[in-house]
């Protein structure tokens, strides 16, 4: 019985996995677009923002959404007041201001400053070819984001 419940637990971690979008950072993926090119999903984020951590939550967890973003784009997550750099298009960006530890906002990336973020969370679509094409604001279900993309 014992073995049993612990197949049937992972298969069912597994399967929970599975339904994970494998997200990257923005120089992952420009990278990963000279050898494959296909378009860039960029979640732009911070860490006190509720909408933003609904979206993780609810809409990419759907299993549809998961499927999409999979198959169709390179998925990245950019935290909009983090202290990570991103080299875009020779330029190298990062968050000088940024005070590590610090509760609630912290000052904003300069990349996010370059793509005029001024809200979140926001969703960056970036061509094949590196180039910013759509964004969308705000908290999107599975359905809107689905109609959206």
């Amino acid at each position: 019985m014992k073995r049993i419940i612990l197949v049937l637990f992972i298969i069912v971690c597994s399967f929970a996995q599975a339904q994970e979008i494998k997200w990257m950072t923005m120089d992952e993926a420009l990278a990963a677009q000279k050898k494959d090119p296909k378009p860039i999903f960029m979640d732009v984020y911070t860490d006190w923002c509720g909408p933003c951590k609904m979206l993780d939550k609810i809409t990419f967890h759907d299993k549809g959404i998961v499927e999409m973003i999979s198959k169709a784009y390179y998925a990245v997550k950019f935290n909009a007041e983090g202290d990570s750099e991103i080299t875009y298009k020779g330029v190298t960006y990062a968050n000088p201001a940024f005070i590590k530890d610090h509760k609630g906002k912290n000052s904003q990336h300069d990349f996010a400053k370059f793509l005029k973020i001024d809200s979140y969370p926001k969703i960056c679509i970036f061509t094949p070819e590196g180039e910013l094409i759509n964004s969308i604001t705000g908290y999107r279900s599975p359905k809107e984001l689905i109609k959206n993309l």
